[in-house]
């Protein structure tokens, strides 16, 4: 079976005040926009990408500023500035109309996109987004993953806590944290108002979610569904935790093709 490494290509897009390096996987037919987690890459993405263009999607995942070969201001920025970068690949890739799909921290720069740009945007899809709040110590996770001066074992507890349910392998994702990236991005999230992204416009959603994810407790499942109304359709994938796309990537596949197919 061909790996998702070979069927991708990578492109530079230039976007303005920044250039994205773009990986995509072409082949398929409606498209999917893909936006990873905080201080992390599309790399994250590999077996999901596979798995959709296996279902005949085509698939972009734009590399967040400061990864790869994508370079822009990294600060004074808000998600709107990321959103445009998003949204000017798409324009630039074929004009969309893309369902977009952003990781954890993606999640909100997805539905900026839908925001900012709904004619763009067909509907978003939320891969475990967190609650409105959370514990202040899985934040404090975050900051010891990116830490490389922590010790291996530190981090991969630290992994264990935020992102990765019980007997899942946390061990793969003791790298490629990029803690310049994470730092712009905790900026930018303090400079964007939350009522200019939240609602992600007018698209339908697909809130989901991982049945173990402590940034997403049970009593708030339906936290966005009460929130936004029928526009948002709610799935919970057992066995998976914040990590859920590396986790769980046949189950995202599948829910997500069951969704769009409605679109």
């Amino acid at each position: 079976m061909t790996s998702a490494a070979e069927s991708q290509s990578r492109r530079i897009v230039d976007v303005g005040n920044a250039k994205i390096e773009v990986i995509v996987d072409d082949k398929g037919g409606s498209l999917i926009v893909l936006i990873p987690s905080t201080g992390r890459g599309c790399a994250d993405f590999d077996m999901l990408t596979a798995g959709l263009a296996k279902e005949g999607f085509r698939i972009l995942c734009p590399e967040p500023r400061g990864i790869g070969g994508s370079v822009g201001p990294m600060t004074n920025v808000s998600f709107h500035d990321f959103a445009s970068d998003i949204a000017s690949v798409i324009k630039q890739e074929g004009g969309g109309p893309a369902v977009v799909a952003g990781h954890a921290y993606g999640n909100w720069i997805a539905r900026t996109v839908a925001m900012d740009h709904p004619n763009l945007v067909q509907g978003v899809v939320l891969i475990a987004a967190g609650a409105k709040k959370w514990p202040r110590e899985l934040s404090e996770a975050v900051t010891t993953i990116n830490d490389p001066t922590q010790p291996a074992a530190t981090r991969l507890r630290a992994l264990e806590l935020a992102f990765f349910a019980p007997g899942n392998d946390a061990s793969s994702w003791l790298e490629g944290w990029h803690k310049d990236v994470t730092e712009s991005q905790r900026a930018a999230r303090i400079r964007t108002a939350p009522e200019s992204w939240s609602a992600g416009g007018a698209a339908p959603i697909l809130d989901l979610q991982a049945e173990d994810d402590p940034f997403r407790p049970r009593g708030t499942a339906n936290e966005l569904k009460d929130e936004l109304g029928n526009r948002v359709t709610v799935v919970v994938v057992p066995r998976a935790s914040h990590a859920l796309p590396v986790e769980q990537p046949a189950a995202v596949v599948r829910a997500i093709r069951a969704w769009a197919q409605r679109l």
